[in-house]
């Protein structure tokens, strides 16, 4: 993947792709733990511009829902979105919608090109519902 996206490979982004792989929403600190299950003496610093690299590259995708630290994903190139618990802070996908969704379209663009659209859905999950 990293060849691909005309990248060098090194220990580092190798372990932080394969962190966010492994642990998808994850924020920075549980990569950087996941990270240095494999290479001990990583950096923060190394961790954080891996994702900077990667994100950049296309490989990771950054997200921030409203109140949250940023977190990274491995699932990219479509326009999903996510769900949000309210209670626990557990984030899932969730594929575009489907059928009639005008607020995926915008009613005035202001002669924008739009391509992608950010949708957030806030709710309780299964378990913090019961």
């Amino acid at each position: 993947m990293l060849r691909g996206a005309a990248l060098r490979v090194t220990r580092p982004r190798v372990a932080v792709l394969s962190a966010v792989h492994a642990h998808p929403h994850a924020d920075t600190d549980s990569i950087i733990r996941a990270v240095r299950g494999h290479l001990p003496k990583v950096s923060h610093q190394a961790v954080y511009d891996s994702l900077r690299v990667l994100t950049a590259a296309g490989l990771v995708r950054r997200i921030q829902p409203s109140g949250s630290v940023a977190r990274y994903e491995s699932r990219t190139g479509d326009n999903h979105h996510h769900v949000v618990c309210r209670s626990c802070g557990v984030i899932a996908d969730v594929d575009c919608a489907t059928g009639e969704a005008p607020c995926l379209t915008a009613s005035d663009d202001r002669g924008f090109s739009i391509d992608e659209a950010e949708v957030v859905y806030w709710g309780l999950c299964p378990g913090c519902s019961t």
